[in-house]
């Protein structure tokens, strides 16, 4: 399958209390020194006030290679996730390399009939990009059990946790706009302006990976986006490659802003060290005159400000803020909100 057209958004039905979370194995295994985390999650969303029920395939010990299942077992869960009525949100426990092995065995038609948050981030970056070429639907990239909610949570500050618990609730079940998001002492501006387009991205490297597949954004989705982009591991010459792919294709011709998360582990951006980060990103960007906002907590530094791939957000680099214009969800009933 090749996409073609551009599909309405697509919003899931906003949740309400009492309402079902899954915490399910979209893609890593779940070793025994991360059964806590899961348990912390469950805490977390039990607090706002919904049950929470694990997926059969989130079992401790349970793993084929470097996976918690084959893909084919995974996308089954996934899909009987999705074709139950009474499951309202999927949250991934990890991230991983599986996502790729499944994506055309989802029951994309499932989406379109009852459309849910999914929420992660990493490898889960693939489903949200993909999902949204396909049917529209707006993906949560946000924490997860293991790396996130279960992970970082505890190690922010009370006054923190508290704020992104107030964050997400209001994500998930609120029918207006968040407006602007709550910065911290590390964003920066790289380059000046302002832009206002849907919020387009993931992990840099998962962006790359999705564009290669019959599943890819068409370019047009690009157009006036706002680009937000993460990346774990590996040296930094592999961020330079992977903003070049995405010169050479159009997209960065396309998008009229630029969100960067804080980099975790990558060879080469140690303090001092030359290139940074921004100088990287401003020489692949050359003249093009857009907004550039740096080291933005999201993705794998964590905890996560959630980013809801599809919304329309309004960015003022030099003031360093980023806001969400709309709401992620729709009203509260059992069909489906569209714009």
């Amino acid at each position: 399958m090749t996409v073609s057209a551009l599909p309405h958004l697509l919003r899931p039905r906003a949740l309400r209390p009492g309402d079902l979370v899954v915490i399910a194995a979209l893609s890593g295994p779940l070793p025994a020194a991360h059964e806590p985390n899961v348990e912390r999650t469950v805490a977390v969303f039990e607090r706002m006030g919904f049950r929470v029920r694990r997926a059969p395939l989130l079992e401790v010990g349970r793993r084929r290679w470097w996976s918690a299942a084959t893909p084919a077992e995974i996308a089954g869960e996934l899909n009987g996730l999705l074709r139950d009525p009474e499951v309202r949100a999927i949250v991934a426990s990890d991230g991983g390399q599986t996502a790729l092995g499944y994506l055309d065995l989802i029951d994309v038609e499932a989406i379109r009939a009852d459309p849910k948050p999914i929420l992660g981030y990493s490898d889960i970056s693939l489903l949200h990009l993909v999902l949204h070429a396909r049917t529209g639907l707006v993906g949560f990239h946000a924490d997860m059990a293991v790396p996130g909610f279960g992970g970082c949570w505890p190690s922010a500050s009370v006054a923190r946790q508290a704020e992104l618990e107030k964050l997400y609730f209001d994500l998930l079940t609120g029918t207006g706009a968040i407006g602007v998001l709550p910065a911290s002492p590390s964003w920066e501006c790289w380059r000046p302006g302002r832009a206002e387009g849907r919020l387009i991205g993931g992990v840099i490297n998962r962006i790359v990976l999705a564009q290669a597949t019959p599943f890819a954004l068409p370019l047009e989705q690009y157009d006036g986006a706002v680009l937000f982009w993460e990346e774990f591991g590996g040296p930094a010459s592999y961020v330079w490659s992977y903003l070049q792919v995405m010169r050479y294709s159009g997209i960065l011709d396309r998008i009229s802003g630029m969100v960067v998360g804080v980099p975790r582990e990558i060879g080469g951006l140690e303090p001092g060290a030359s290139p940074t980060l921004r100088e990287i990103v401003l020489d692949v960007l050359g003249d093009r005159d857009i907004p550039v906002l740096g080291n933005v907590d999201f993705g794998h530094a964590g905890p996560n400000l959630p980013m809801p791939v599809g919304i329309r957000a309004g960015l003022d680099a030099e003031r360093r803020t980023l806001s969400l214009l709309e709401p992620a969800v729709g009203a509260p009933t059992l069909s489906a909100d569209r714009s």
